[in-house]
């Protein structure tokens, strides 16, 4: 794919992921929530030159802070997430205003980063900005099933010797 078509998807997933999250829904912890970075990360990585052939070593320190700054705006994001269960034992979620904010760093941090980038005369790849959305969306998602799982009812134990348990095992007498 092309830069052009990389950032347009990178806006298209963008605007998809902001707008479902900032309207409450419901969280699946068994559904494949780490698809879409996974997808995200192979695109990424199909692109030759996601690093500068000339600046092999600026290019990388520059996709490192790249995904570090993905990994903390998901871990800010995860964190500031609202989540609460349903009457029926459904967990929803919703981001809230600190999410905002996270997002707001996160893409200013991302802002700096391009703007060093192009102060050094290094060619920067969209796949760099991709590879930092992936692992943004990745660290998110776990978070948030991991928090979601707290959230699960508590599970009723058998009473002891099998009780009402009709699948226990019963002794002969």
């Amino acid at each position: 794919m092309s830069g052009l078509v990389n950032a347009l998807a990178i806006v298209a997933v963008v605007a998809v992921v902001i707008a479902r999250q900032f309207g409450a829904r419901a969280i699946a912890t068994d559904r494949r929530w780490w698809l879409l970075p996974v997808v995200l990360v192979v695109i990424a990585l199909r692109e030759p030159g996601i690093l500068d052939a000339h600046h092999r070593a600026e290019s990388a320190a520059l996709l490192t802070a790249e995904l570090v700054i993905g990994l903390a705006t998901g871990v800010g994001w995860g964190w500031t997430t609202r989540l609460w269960t349903a009457p029926d034992g459904t967990v929803w979620t919703k981001s809230t205003k600190a999410s905002i904010a996270v997002w707001t760093a996160g893409i200013a941090l991302r802002a700096g980063v391009f703007a060093l980038g192009t102060a050094l005369g290094l060619r920067q790849h969209s796949s760099a900005l991709m590879l930092g959305l992936a692992g943004t969306l990745l660290v998110r998602g776990g978070i948030l099933v991991w928090r979601a799982q707290s959230f699960a009812p508590a599970r009723r134990l058998a009473p002891a010797y099998g009780g009402d348990n009709p699948s226990a095992w019963k002794e002969r007498v």
